[in-house]
This record gives C-alpha cells, structure tokens and sequence, in this order.
C-alpha cells in the first residue's frame, strides 16, 4: 500500500513562494505508467489539479497556474515537489499529492493532505 504523506509550510505570505514535498513509500517515483500529482481545494471550492511529472520525469502544469508552477523530482529520495511562485490569498487551499494511474485512468492513491494558508 503506497503512503503519500505531504510535508511542507502551513503559512506563507503573500507574493513567497510555496513549496511543499511529497514522499513516497511501499512504492517508487519511477514505477511505469504512474503520474505524481499535486491536487489542491480552496475553501468551499471543487478540487484542482495543479499537475504532475510523471515516471520518466515528463511535467504537466494546470494552464491556469503554468506561469507560477514547478514540479520536480528527488528519486534518490523517491520524492517529488510542489513549487508554486507569487502566491495570493487565492491560493490558500488544501493541497493533495496523489498517484495517477495512466493506464486506467485513475487516481488510486492520496496523502491526507496539507492546509495551506497565504496571508501576512
């Protein structure tokens, strides 16, 4: 059972920029045909995904967010990271690393999630 614990700031202030890890174990970032993700929900809203790199490294950014986003990877680590730049109280959400499972479409497997709040 893979465990996606997400780790990182709770408070960031305007304009900074979030960063937050997601570490994997009972599995590996580079396992095929698996997508890393960063999902996120603002308060009262749907959720968002952010984008995601996926097993050989390849990255996809939500359009919305592309200019401000980053995402990489450790594999020594087997972690991946969430940077998201000229971040506003419009960001504060609570933010989700997931597995995607490309082959059948799917995200099987979610951290429990981080609160993240922008504000001074």
């Amino acid at each position: 059972q893979v465990q996606l614990p997400e780790s990182g700031p709770g408070l960031v202030k305007p304009s900074q920029t979030l960063s937050l890890t997601c570490t994997i174990s009972g599995g590996s970032i580079t396992t095929n045909n698996y997508y890393w993700s960063w999902i996120r929900q603002p308060p009262g809203k749907g959720l968002e995904c952010i984008g995601y790199i996926t097993y050989s490294g390849s990255t996809y950014y939500s359009p919305s967010l592309k200019s401000r986003t980053s995402i990489s990877r450790d594999t020594s680590k087997n972690q991946f990271t969430l940077q998201l730049s000229s971040v506003t109280p419009e960001d504060t959400a609570g933010y989700y690393c997931a597995r995607y499972t490309a082959t059948i479409s799917v995200f099987g497997s979610w951290g429990q999630g981080t609160q993240v709040t922008v504000s001074s």
